[in-house]
């Protein structure tokens, strides 16, 4: 809807000041280009610790989207129950033990304190595709409990934040769905959970957030043109393991898969760099695939672009803000 209008919709600084009477009879100055970088999962601590690193060199905000049955250890396994699953069933598993669990929450408290947003990925990483709007609030309430009393399960209740429970209540705003896989009872349940933006589309490029269902906020992966014949990709981690080598591990070619990541970042950067400046999203996992490929393509591209004083390296969350604030001073709604 807006991408023949961006420049005119954004036709004041992100300060929000207005722009000059000289200027305004010359063309409208452009947005910053935002980068939105997330990752899945949000479970092995080591990648925690080097995405933080990853942020804190090149300026980036990342958003998480965590999965719950990680602060959860195997012992305690039989207490959650998933929509129309047995028991102590998870897709992705649990954490080994109280003290990775530990670990976990002091990383996503550092995180929540650097500037990164923290979201939902639900719990067992499920396909909620046939889920109805219960089914979902409940997944959603398993989720929120489980972070809430994750301190006081891991037998450290003295450590928790002050804030720690404040933050579990009311800033975890964003969700992405397990598979991308969305329905009209997840968009429903969303809203009436009190979120206010979801990360689960696909577009065919790169697009701006959309609010729609009453206000709650739409982003969406886009395809992206990689390799020789630059055909598109769903511009995340995973999408590229599988194109590459069909989803097998294959550390020899390793730093071919790394060139060919970021030749693709970097062609759907400058495409909208150089243009209309829509968002580019990009998506990640805690897993480093093909030896490492996608994270070190990512490490790279972000030295590269987020320094320059026209790009915003952002969360979703902030993203979200920055387009609504530039569009209301615009004149339009998001």
């Amino acid at each position: 809807m807006f991408r023949s209008s961006l420049s005119t919709l954004f036709a004041f600084t992100l300060a929000g000041c207005p722009l000059s009477a000289h200027a305004q009879d010359q063309a409208p100055e452009k947005p910053k280009q935002l980068v939105i970088v997330s990752f899945d999962g949000a479970h092995d601590n080591r990648l925690w610790e080097k995405s933080r690193d990853m942020a804190k060199r090149t300026g980036a905000h990342f958003t998480y989207f965590l999965s719950c049955t990680f602060l959860m250890t195997k012992e305690d396994r039989k207490s959650y129950q998933a929509p129309h699953e047995k028991r102590g069933k998870s897709n992705v598993g649990f954490a080994p033990d109280d003290a990775d669990v530990i670990k976990r929450l002091d990383e996503i408290w550092l995180a929540r304190s650097e500037g990164h947003d923290i979201g939902s990925h639900a719990c067992g990483h499920f396909d909620g595709a046939k889920w109805n709007v219960d089914d979902w609030k409940q997944e959603f309430d398993f989720f929120r409990n489980t972070l809430r009393e994750a301190w006081v399960n891991a037998g450290v209740p003295e450590r928790e934040p002050v804030e720690w429970r404040d933050f579990v209540d009311k800033d975890i705003i964003g969700f992405r769905a397990p598979y991308l896989s969305t329905s009209p009872s997840l968009v429903k349940a969303l809203r009436e959970f009190g979120f206010r933006y979801d990360a689960s589309q696909v577009s065919k490029g790169p697009a701006l957030p959309r609010a729609a269902d009453y206000g709650l906020v739409h982003f969406a992966l886009p395809l992206i043109p990689e390799g020789p014949s630059a055909k598109p990709v769903i511009g995340m981690d995973y999408n590229l393991f599988v194109r590459h080598s069909l989803g097998i591990e294959d550390k020899k070619h390793s730093a071919t898969y790394e060139e060919r990541t970021l030749a693709a970042y970097r062609a759907a950067f400058e495409r909208q760099y150089e243009g209309d400046r829509i968002p580019l999203q990009l998506g990640f996992h805690f897993v480093e695939m093909n030896g490492g490929a996608y994270w070190r393509a990512l490490d790279r591209f972000l030295t590269e672009v987020c320094a320059k004083p026209d790009v915003a390296c952002v969360s979703h969350r902030e993203a979200m803000d920055i387009v609504a604030r530039e569009k209301k001073a615009a004149g339009a709604a998001l």
